[in-house]
């Protein structure tokens, strides 16, 4: 860790703005094809937003999560256990020591590369140099070419209360100060529904109020079908179709006031506002380099993750979405390589999303949705998890895989599965689609039985015909 000197320069070949995920892979990559790399991140250790305040704390409160719920529901199987009592302050130590394991981890690699850590905020002040600030002490730092990598951060309703710190984001939730009895979640998507996993199986009531008419918009509807009627069961309360008119702070708690008439005023002890993220582009003056941002402070880019300045590149959320670690790390990759003077660029057909809900959602490719807006011909392939041996031997029968395939070619469009495992599972997926691979491919394939991934065989076979676990009748 370089620390910052008022007055003191430093120059380098490359230099790369922001420590998460996109940011330390292109740091990385560009230090391994021999690029001298100075990495600036705002936090005392690198891994950003998702080791530090998003994607490793929140799938490690998930996994606790689980484990609650798996241990409530295994008595169907005639085995008891006793409530868990939870203690918050050694869940938290657990959390953070799993974010930290991680972190040092990075930091170690970060110095068998030579690649120099520099801890502050960066901002240009011309096309090849910063300003870097960390309390009173700046730093200036010279490059030849930099990497853009400075992520986003959660929306904020202006008219909300946003001092109040029963009014959280996400940052504030998985810090988990308490565990409130009554908990809002503004917002269905993939967070806000995390979220409400981890604090349902904490103890909080959980209500969801979402805008649009169903839960994780933009995911077809029979794939969240399932994990609707599951949690339906589950939270106290689902609002689709709603808006939240008012947030008042009171002393008792915060009353919200809905576009709802049957639940128009509520009281909740903490709210979480979970509807969306906005890229941090506007707050590095890039215009001072003469780099292109719009009005939300997202920063265009070409195949080879150029802005319209040459030697400037960019990556991840701040290039638009969807913003997901793992599409920030592909892109960190070709900017080090092009860099590098390597010949690559941007040429992935898909980019796989998962919501890690109890059950999982996972999507690639094509949605159902989007088929039929493009009119394209295609054929449906949906095998209901209630007929796989092994979901219902582990006590769940809700899944559902389905795969889409061009109706005349038999190609692979799109994949989605709901169910235990859903993210582990549409790899196999993605690697179909990306291989050029058709249904017959996938359905000739011999998966190991009993298992959860061959619900993707059997689906490629009830498209083919072929399928013996289930009867079709013919068409």
């Amino acid at each position: 860790m370089i620390y910052l000197n008022s007055g003191v320069k430093l120059k380098t070949e490359v230099l790369v703005l922001g420590g998460g995920p996109g940011g330390y892979t292109a740091a990385f990559r560009a230090a391994d094809l021999g690029k001298q790399v100075v990495l600036v991140e705002r936090y005392p250790v690198i891994g950003g937003v998702c080791l530090n305040v998003g994607c490793i704390p929140s799938k490690s409160l998930l996994h606790v999560a689980n484990v609650i719920s798996e241990s409530k529901e295994i008595s169907v199987a005639g085995v008891d256990f006793t409530q868990p009592e939870i203690d918050l302050e050694g869940l938290r130590d657990w959390k953070n020591k799993v974010c930290s394991q991680l972190t040092s981890g990075l930091a170690g690699l970060a110095a068998q590369r030579k690649v120099k850590i520099v801890q502050g905020f960066g901002r240009f002040i011309s096309n090849n140099k910063v300003v870097v600030e960390h309390h009173d002490d700046t730093l200036e730092i010279e490059f030849e070419q930099v990497i853009i990598a400075v992520g986003s951060r959660p929306v904020k309703i202006p008219d909300f209360p946003n001092d109040d710190p029963r009014l959280m984001d996400s940052t504030d939730a998985l810090n988990l100060a308490d565990v409130p009895e009554k908990l809002l979640i503004v917002g269905g998507g993939i967070i806000g529904l995390e979220m409400a996993t981890v604090y349902s199986a904490l103890g909080s009531q959980i209500t969801v109020v979402e805008m649009q008419d169903q839960i994780i918009p933009g995911c077809d509807k029979d794939l969240v079908r399932p994990l609707l009627q599951r949690i339906k069961k589950q939270y106290e309360n689902i609002l689709l179709s709603t808006r939240v008119e008012s947030i008042k702070a009171e002393k008792q708690g915060l009353v919200v006031s809905f576009s709802d008439n049957e639940n128009s005023v509520q009281l909740f002890d903490k709210v979480l506002v979970s509807v969306g993220r906005q890229p941090n582009g506007h707050l590095i003056n890039v215009d001072k380099a003469g780099v292109n941002v719009d009005e939300q402070g997202f920063i265009s880019v070409n195949k080879q993750q150029q802005t319209n300045v040459d030697n400037i590149y960019a990556i991840g959320d701040v290039v638009g979405n969807p913003m997901l670690a793992h599409k920030a790390v592909h892109e960190g990759k070709i900017a080090a390589e092009v860099i590098a003077g390597l010949a690559s660029e941007w040429q992935a057909l898909t980019i796989p999303s998962v919501a890690y809900t109890d059950p999982e959602v996972a999507w690639m490719g094509l949605t159902e949705n989007q088929a039929k807006e493009q009119g394209i011909a295609y054929e449906k392939g949906a095998f209901p998890w209630a007929a796989s041996g092994r979901s219902l031997s582990i006590g769940r029968k809700e899944g559902i895989t389905k795969i889409l395939s061009d109706k005349e070619t038999g190609r692979i469009l799109g994949a989605g599965i709901t169910g235990t495992n859903a993210g582990e599972l549409i790899a196999e997926a993605v690697l179909a689609l990306e291989m050029g691979a058709c249904v017959e491919d996938l359905a000739l394939t011999i998966h190991p039985h009993p298992t959860l991934s061959e619900t993707l065989g059997f689906s490629a076979e009830m498209i083919e015909g072929t399928i013996t676990d289930l009867f079709l009748r013919k068409k």
